[in-house]
């Protein structure tokens, strides 16, 4: 289908010879592969992830079908964003903390007696509707959003390990789930897609939280 970069996260076994052999000659996109230990570290450069999912799990993310997806992905990919799409493994898909870091869900349409495609089925029910896409009449691209490109996947992640953390310097949670908050907080700031200069700001703003939390529990 003509797309030559793929990242495996915590592969079972890589290199291996059963899958040079069942790559059918696509050896220069096994070589080229990336490897990485965690999600996280394979998203670092990317600002918008969409997540497959046979499922409605708990974490609330928009559901788009492929088509919609594809035509999503090529509108970012126009304006020079860098666009992931996120593939679980075969026996659990992907899991709710895998989902949360994606900005929304893809569901393939099937009947709910086999709403499983096997990973291969999945991957390539994606690269079809993004060949189309990229086949189709070629409309104006959208203005982008923002001044400056979206923050990157380790961008945000830097920024929610301060928000966790200036959350628990405040005491915010007064015996709520910090999880369950974290998780709409995510949520929340993935539909924004903020820029480099917003999340700067922000950072600003949870740094002067923690000092005057500093201060105020050093004069009791």
């Amino acid at each position: 289908m003509g797309f030559t970069r793929m990242d495996l996260v915590a592969p079972q076994r890589f290199p291996d010879r059963e899958v040079s052999a069942m790559a059918a000659g696509a050896d220069d996109v096994l070589d080229g592969a990336g490897v990485h230990a965690g999600l996280v570290d394979a998203l670092a450069s990317t600002s918008v992830a969409f997540g497959l999912s046979a499922r409605r799990r708990g974490v609330n993310l928009p559901e788009l079908t492929p088509r919609e997806a594809a035509a999503q992905a090529l509108a970012a990919a126009e304006r020079g964003e860098q666009v992931a799409l996120v593939f679980g493994n075969e026996r659990t898909g992907l899991e709710n903390e895998e989902l949360a870091r994606c900005h929304a869900m893809v569901r393939i349409p099937s009947v709910d007696d086999f709403s499983s495609l096997n990973l291969a089925q999945a991957v390539q029910v994606m690269a079809y509707e993004l060949r189309v896409a990229l086949l189709g009449e070629k409309m104006p691209a959208p203005p982008p959003l923002h001044d400056e490109l979206p923050a990157d996947a380790s961008q945000m992640e830097r920024f929610y390990e301060h928000l966790s953390q200036t959350l628990d310097d405040i005491d915010f949670h007064k015996g709520r789930s910090p999880t369950m908050i974290m998780l709409r907080l995510r949520k929340l700031f993935q539909r924004t897609q903020m820029d480099e200069r917003e999340l700067r700001m922000l950072h600003g703003i949870l740094a002067d939280a923690q000092r005057m939390a500093k201060l105020a529990s050093e004069k009791k």
